[in-house]
């Protein structure tokens, strides 16, 4: 007999990655709408949080549909969080795409497929079909092979007969060559759980019966337990599919798509998509909504530094959102008054005035030396960083004379140098080195100012 021991069981190391807003949880609301100071691992900026909690809730009603909000404060005053606190609270239904004003500048498509393409993937539709199944635990499968037509030596799979079993029933049933290859691929055997389309004979293997006598017998077992279905065998199930605009745009050029580039490869001969088919794809989500076969779930485009757009951009976001199937679009920014881009015309964000008068513009204002603190401290547990009271203070005042981004950036750095020196706390010491040792935005500036005879000017 094998002789078999238990090995204590290691942690497994995990690849993991700690983003800059991977502590939002969500806006911090209450129920009357109304921000808590910290909450969510929002911190601060009440009255913007306030304001996204109005627009969250006009954005589920799907009232806000097609309308654009503009963020509007500093650098590193929390316009993002916000952005991603609105992603958190609209739900798992509803698309959230993010991207740069400068993203859409591309050597190989135009900006406006690349907008276009961005506003569809942020267009959820829900499908919702009837299909005619048989679901039930295997409890007999019996193959039957006949010689293969090419080879008299070889056999081939010619049907399959299976005995189904539910809760409430049971029926044997036959099924062509097609099934039984599908069982045999599938690797399905008595005491599995799966499911035949009625109408396609496509065969999916669900897991492994609770109830069966293989469920029972085999504690160790790689294939996942489901319990016994419910119900008849023949049964008529709804199905739920999520795709977006975007992804039945591609699926329709796919089927129109022709061609030896396509023939042989399997791709598009041409990397964008023609209007027709967009148009295509609009109308039969329409008519699946009147029919209430799908419901759609419009998103959220978050263009961040999107003074870096040009008037032909902002030109074609002004139409787009005058359209049926558009989502809700957001706009960062940290410029004041300044140069439209392609332009010599100045305006207020770096926007043309008549998208800023369709617009709602949530500003965002400087953190105070609390609120920087509060943050510092999310942070800290968020990298599962130990942190003394006094260097939390301290990087809390270097937050408040430069920048919180700063702040949080030498929060890591000083947790380095607390761990080259063998200490289990960042302390009041780490902070100030790491501080010595790097310069914020103003102490750049004075130094380069400094030795500007010394550099190379272009």
């Amino acid at each position: 007999m094998a002789t078999i021991r238990e090995l204590p069981t290691a942690p497994v190391a995990k690849f993991e990655r700690i983003g800059a807003h991977t502590h939002i949880k969500g806006l911090g609301l209450d129920e009357n709408l109304r921000a808590v100071k910290i909450k969510d691992g929002m911190v601060g900026q009440e009255k913007a949080r306030e304001a996204a909690g109005l627009v969250v809730k006009m954005i589920k009603e799907g009232k806000l549909s097609g309308k654009c909000i503009i963020l509007a404060g500093p650098p590193g005053t929390g316009k993002t969080a916000i952005a991603v606190a609105i992603s958190k609270e609209l739900g798992e239904n509803v698309p959230f795409i993010q991207m740069s004003g400068s993203e859409i500048y591309s050597t190989e498509r135009k900006k406006t497929e690349v907008l276009i393409e961005a506003i569809r993937k942020c267009i959820g539709v829900e499908i919702h079909e009837m299909r005619k199944v048989y679901e039930g635990e295997v409890t007999l499968v019996d193959i039957r092979t006949a010689p293969h037509p090419y080879n008299p030596y070889q056999k081939v799979p010619e049907s399959v007969r299976l005995t189904l079993k539910t809760k409430e029933e049971e029926k044997t049933i036959e099924a062509g060559a097609s099934i039984a290859q599908q069982i045999i691929a599938e690797g399905i055997s008595e005491g599995s759980v799966i499911q035949i389309d009625a109408e396609t004979g496509r065969v999916a293997n669900l897991g492994l019966c609770l109830e069966s006598q293989k469920g029972k017998a085999y504690d160790v077992d790689t294939r996942r337990k489901v319990p016994r279905p419910n119900g008849k065998v023949l049964k008529e199930k709804e199905f739920v599919y999520m795709l977006t605009l975007a992804d039945l745009d591609e699926l329709n050029a796919r089927q129109r798509s022709g061609g030896l580039f396509s023939l042989f490869f399997g791709g598009s001969e041409s990397k964008e998509i023609d209007t027709e088919v967009r148009m295509a794809v609009d109308q039969q989500v329409k008519e699946w909504v009147d029919s209430g076969k799908a419901f759609i779930h419009p998103g959220v485009l978050f263009i961040d530094d999107a003074h870096l757009l040009d008037l032909e951009a902002f030109s074609f976001l002004g139409r787009a959102m005058e359209s049926e199937l558009v989502p809700i679009i957001i706009l960062a920014t940290n410029r004041g008054v300044a140069r439209i881009r392609g332009t010599d015309i100045r305006s207020p964000l770096g926007f043309p005035v008549d998208l800023i008068d369709r617009s709602v513009i949530i500003a965002t204002h400087p953190y105070d030396l609390e609120s920087i603190k509060e943050i510092l401290r999310i942070r800290a547990v968020e990298e599962k960083i130990k942190l003394e009271k006094d260097a939390l203070e301290r990087l809390a005042e270097v937050g408040a004379k430069s920048s919180m981004r700063y702040a949080v950036q030498l929060l890591s750095l000083a947790a380095q140098n607390a761990k080259a020196s063998n200490r289990d706390k960042v302390t009041v010491e780490d902070v100030q080195r790491v501080d010595d040792l790097f310069m914020d935005v103003g102490e750049a500036a004075e130094y380069l100012k400094k030795h500007e005879e010394k550099l190379l000017v272009h």
